[in-house]
């Protein structure tokens, strides 16, 4: 039998998110049903359900920072018990069988269709996939992350997605003290990443549109901040960094980044633009730099991070709404006007 679960749903993308009432799988042997105490709001949930990367599957329930806590588990289930805190992220399942699924990498699944997303994807069971704004999630176990004490439920929520898109490339290009990391943008993600570079030990300088911020980027740990808006950054910066990781999607000069790269520096694309970007490659041959991309990270890493997080005492400054101001935070979302993430009360999400 499936669960009726109340939720907030778009049905198309030029209207609201509005009330719904969605299905959720019958819990399996190895599932377990989490409590949804508090959901962020991602940029990407607006991105999907205004079709921005293409045609959505409505109804869509967005959400893929989810912190909640276990209220049943499968007879197979061995890592959680019920009244344990828990967390799903962007993924709740893939092929497991795949080189970089046993590997721990899942987010880079090959098989079929790649990892199953938390929202607007289709489950092994063949249902369409429904994400955080809801009252509760059914979700494999191999899939769900154990969030530690020490973390508070509505700013561990946006770990899910924004800390671990930070998390996983700082980790990779081994940030650490010596390595000059710039971040691009301190939004959503940005603040995530000062934080986390900073507690690597990397000197961290943020590079904004303004210096508006600029309180806000020292007081979590940035060394320097800069604006880009001021074509003299680009010339006082020039071969400053070892790894530059860009949270930004659009309107953003990646010739003029990559020229802040020393030799054999990285500049990371986090964000996903809509359009193509189109630059000359003159600063990847003078140089041997790399522009690379990053998504998320796989479920042992975004443990590894949730952990990491815990004990450096890092965690998301978030405004708290409830489901009725979901479509106001858009708006506020799309005018950078949010500080850093929204978090969704799970218990406003009522029939």
């Amino acid at each position: 039998m499936t669960l009726s679960v109340p939720a907030y749903a778009a049905y198309s993308p030029t209207e609201p998110l509005r009330p719904a009432v969605i299905e959720r799988r019958e819990p399996g042997p190895k599932d377990i049903v989490i409590d949804i105490v508090w959901a962020g709001i991602c940029h990407s949930d607006i991105h999907t359900v205004s079709n921005h990367w293409g045609p959505a599957s409505f109804p869509v329930v967005p959400g893929h920072e989810i912190a909640g806590v276990v209220t049943q588990v499968g007879s197979e289930v061995e890592k959680f018990t019920v009244g344990d805190r828990a967390g799903v992220g962007c993924m709740v399942g893939s092929c497991g069988e795949c080189a970089n699924c046993k590997s721990g990498e899942e987010q880079f699944c090959n098989g079929e269709g790649g990892f199953i997303g938390t929202y607007n994807a289709v489950g092994k069971d063949g249902r369409p996939t429904y994400g955080g704004y809801s009252d509760l999630i059914v979700v494999d176990e191999a899939f769900a992350l154990k969030i530690p004490d020490a973390l508070p439920l509505d700013q561990a929520a946006p770990l899910l997605c924004a800390g671990i898109t930070m998390y996983s490339p700082l980790h990779h290009w081994r940030a650490g003290p010596g390595t000059r990391v710039g971040i691009i943008g301190l939004g959503g993600l940005g603040h995530m990443g000062v934080q986390i570079a900073h507690a690597l030990g990397a000197e961290v300088t943020v590079l904004s549109q303004s210096l508006r911020k600029q309180e806000d980027g020292l007081s979590l740990g940035a060394d320097h901040y800069y604006a880009t808006s001021d074509p003299a950054t680009f010339t006082k910066l020039a071969s400053s960094f070892d790894l530059i990781l860009n949270t930004v999607s659009d309107g953003i000069d990646v010739e003029g980044l990559l020229w802040l790269l020393d030799k054999d520096g990285t500049l990371v694309q986090l964000g996903l633009p809509e359009d193509p970007i189109n630059f000359k490659p003159s600063p990847l041959v003078f140089g041997r730099r790399r522009w690379a991309g990053s998504p998320i990270g796989g479920i042992s890493e975004t443990q590894e991070m949730l952990d990491f997080c815990a004990a450096k005492g890092i965690a998301a400054l978030v405004e708290k709404i409830e489901a009725p101001q979901i479509n106001e935070a858009y708006a506020r979302v799309l005018k950078s006007d949010v500080r850093y993430r929204f978090v969704i009360d799970g218990a406003s999400f009522t029939a």
